[in-house]
């Protein structure tokens, strides 16, 4: 005869099997990608740092210009035609690299860490997790653009108020504008999600943003001018301003048109890095 002794401890409770297969569903991604971006320092200084580039360039510009008319110097060719719109908007180029930055990180420090393993692990399908990274940011960068647009606007108003260059709310296309700067950098936040996902690289997808954003455009000065003419207002840069320019010259696009080309930018990014991201492991 066989005896069986039972060795668990008295009192103990058989084990029950449980389920901890948890759906993964686009609200839950979204809600982790949420929770990692605010759980990172480098986010809360990079967007501090976009706002005030759109705060204090703004109101320098706009005390530099009210200097030069107190003075009665000759104005700065610059400052000829400026208005407090567009003097409050002399920061954008400054906040796009930092929200631009950021937008890389967002994606290429998962990478540089090995928790896009981790994050891969629980999203096995991968997609969902890049159209939340970017929906995520792209949302925040829009968010903080449209505010320090909107603030640096009312402090330069300040500044030159009673002047010729002052400006209100009620002005036509103002309100559309300071919207319009605020969806410009919230889509070059998502571009550079794109390029962090694509390229895994910070140092990389920091490059082909300043260079995408910045150098190419100052570049088109040397080809021919029938080419440039023809090329430059389809530059995402390019693009972007006629997005919340209140005038538009010969030659630009105007803000319905450079809204199309932008998106246009915005979904190759993404299409590339979608690419990448299944293609490719972790």
């Amino acid at each position: 005869m066989t005896i069986v002794a039972d060795t668990r401890p008295a009192g103990a409770a058989p084990s029950l099997p449980t389920d901890t297969h948890l759906k993964v569903t686009p609200r839950r991604v979204l809600r982790s990608e949420w929770a990692k971006l605010w759980s990172l320092r480098s986010t809360w200084i990079t967007l501090g740092l976009g706002l005030l580039f759109l705060l204090a360039f703004g109101t320098i510009a706009a005390l530099r210009y009210k200097s030069m008319l107190n003075s009665g110097q000759r104005m700065d060719p610059d400052f000829a035609d400026a208005t407090s719109y567009s003097l409050a908007l002399f920061g954008v180029p400054f906040s796009l690299i930092a929200l631009g930055v950021l937008g890389v990180l967002t994606a290429s420090g998962e990478y540089t860490s090995g928790m896009i393993r981790s994050t891969l692990a629980a999203v096995p399908r991968r997609l969902p997790v890049l159209w939340s990274k970017a929906a995520v940011y792209g949302v925040i960068a829009f968010v903080t653009g449209a505010v320090g647009a909107l603030a640096g606007f009312l402090l330069s108003s300040g500044v030159l108020s009673g002047t010729a260059a002052g400006m209100s709310l009620s002005d036509g296309g103002v309100v559309r504008g300071l919207l319009g700067a605020g969806l410009y950098l919230g889509l070059v936040g998502v571009i550079g999600v794109a390029l962090g996902t694509l390229l895994r690289s910070t140092a990389g997808g920091i490059s082909a943003l300043v260079g995408t954003f910045l150098l190419v455009p100052g570049l088109m000065s040397l080809l021919p001018k029938s080419w440039r003419d023809d090329l430059t207002p389809y530059l995402p840069s390019n693009a972007g301003e006629s997005i919340f320019a209140l005038h538009h010259s010969t030659g630009t696009l105007s803000a319905g048109a450079g809204l199309l080309v932008l998106l246009g930018w915005t979904a190759l990014a993404l299409g590339g890095a979608a690419y990448r991201l299944m293609r490719s492991d972790a």
